[in-house]
C-alpha cells in the first residue's frame, strides 16, 4: 500500500504548482488566504509549506517564516523561489515543529489539506495542543482543509483547489466553496469562521 507521504512526494509534489495554476498565480491566491496577516506578522510558521504559496507572501510583507514540510522536492522549489527573503526551510514532520522554534510565533499556518495528512484525530489533537502552546499570547492559528461532506461537482471534482478562473469569478471564491477554514486565536481558543 502506498503511504500518504510517498504518494505526495512521488506524484503530487511534482504537480502542486501546476494544480495551483502556476507559481505567480498560486502566490497571489496564497496572499489572499493570509491577507489579514500581511504586514502584521513578525514570525510565522507554515506547516506543510509546500512550494511557498503562503510563506513567500508572508516573507515579502516582512515576516520571518519557518517553512516545514516532509517533501524535499517541494522545499527545494521553495528555496529556489524565496532567495533574498527571510524564509528558513526545514524537512520535518509537522508534529515536530516545536523542536525547530527559536522563539514563539505570532502566526502558525496549516493550509490546504495538510491536516488530513495526519493519521488520526489523536495526532490532530496533539498538533493543536502544540500549536496553542507555541503561539505568542494573542497569536493566531489559521488552517484550511477540503470539506469532504459535500462532494465536488463539475471541474472541481478533479482538482478542487485548482487555481483557475471561470468566467470573471476568481478561483478563490470557488476554492472557498469547496474548503472549510477556521482561524483560532491563542487568547480565546475558539474557532472563528474563515472566509
Amino acid at each position: 500500500m502506498v503511504s500518504v507521504f510517498s504518494h505526495r512526494e512521488c506524484h503530487l509534489a511534482r504537480i502542486y504548482v501546476w494544480m495551483a495554476g502556476g507559481f505567480e498565480h498560486a502566490l497571489a491566491l496564497g496572499a489572499q488566504d493570509v491577507s489579514d496577516a500581511l504586514g502584521r506578522t513578525d514570525f510565522a510558521v507554515d506547516l506543510g509549506a509546500r512550494f511557498g504559496m503562503h510563506a513567500i507572501p508572508l516573507a515579502r510583507s516582512g515576516a520571518r517564516v519557518l517553512a516545514i514540510d516532509t517533501s524535499e522536492l517541494l522545499l527545494a522549489e521553495l528555496r529556489a523561489q524565496c532567495r533574498g527573503l527571510d524564509v528558513e526551510t526545514v524537512y520535518a514532520d509537522l508534529l515536530t515543529f516545536p523542536d525547530h522554534l527559536s522563539e514563539r510565533p505570532d502566526l502558525i499556518l496549516c493550509m490546504s489539506d495538510t491536516l488530513t495528512h495526519l493519521r488520526d484525530m489523536a495526532q490532530i489533537a496533539a498538533l493543536l495542543k502544540a500549536v496553542f502552546s507555541a503561539l505568542r499570547p494573542g497569536g493566531r492559528f489559521i488552517a484550511t482543509f477540503r470539506d469532504y461532506t459535500r462532494l465536488p461537482t463539475g471541474p472541481d471534482r478533479f482538482s478542487p483547489c485548482a487555481a483557475i478562473r471561470i468566467g470573471s469569478t476568481p478561483a478563490f471564491s470557488r476554492r472557498c466553496s469547496a474548503t472549510s477554514s477556521f482561524t483560532m486565536s491563542s487568547t480565546n481558543a475558539r474557532p472563528t469562521p474563515g472566509r
